[in-house]
């Protein structure tokens, strides 16, 4: 009987579980480049998403992206480091299932890195150089981190933002679903206690 409950729990939990840690990917393409001063800026289009609210990939033009980090602090070697701060901001368009208006809104945790050489720049804010964006889902409240990296070579700007995606509202049928269950696990359970 333990055994029938213990597989009944499990059988709901799983998909929870793993529906709780998905992850979203947005992708910023841009034919533009960084405005890189006192602080680094992008305002772009956002190109692609994948797993915004356990969906696949979706690409075009979704919305937008933008971001200005924090003060420079330093500038050595053409390594230049800014101060944590400044604004992060995804907003969606309506198109591939994203929300229109904000999505997503925060800042930079610890200090952004702007690498540049000759061929190519690279910004980065990841837990591996003590930074990460965190920020608020704007449709659920849920505060969240994530990391974020772009690379621009002469005339490309790639930037991908990962971050642990947004739980989506369940269906009021799908709510229905999982009472009719767990009423009939506990029937289950009860008519073997009986027995």
């Amino acid at each position: 009987m333990k055994r029938v409950l213990f597989l009944g729990l499990l059988a709901l939990a799983l998909p929870l579980a793993a529906f709780a840690n998905s992850s979203t990917d947005f992708v910023v393409l841009s034919s533009g480049g960084l405005g890189v001063g006192s602080t680094v800026t992008l305002n772009s289009t956002l190109n692609a998403v994948l797993g915004f609210n356990g969906g696949g990939l979706v690409t075009g033009s979704l919305g937008t992206f933008s971001f200005t980090t924090g003060a420079l602090l330093s500038s050595s070697g053409g390594v230049e480091t800014f101060a944590s701060g400044g604004s992060f901001e995804i907003t969606g368009n309506g198109t591939g299932g994203l929300p229109n208006g904000v999505i997503f809104k925060g800042t930079f945790s610890g200090p952004v890195t702007l690498i540049e050489s000759a061929e190519q720049s690279t910004l980065s804010c990841d837990v591996i150089r003590g930074c990460s964006v965190t920020g608020t889902w704007l449709n659920t409240g849920k505060t969240v981190s994530g990391s974020f990296n772009l690379q621009e070579d002469p005339g490309v700007l790639i930037g991908v933002f990962n971050v642990q995606g947004p739980s989506p509202v369940p269906e009021p049928g799908t709510l229905s679903m999982l009472g009719t269950g767990l009423l009939g696990l506990g029937l289950l359970v009860r008519r073997k206690l009986k027995a």
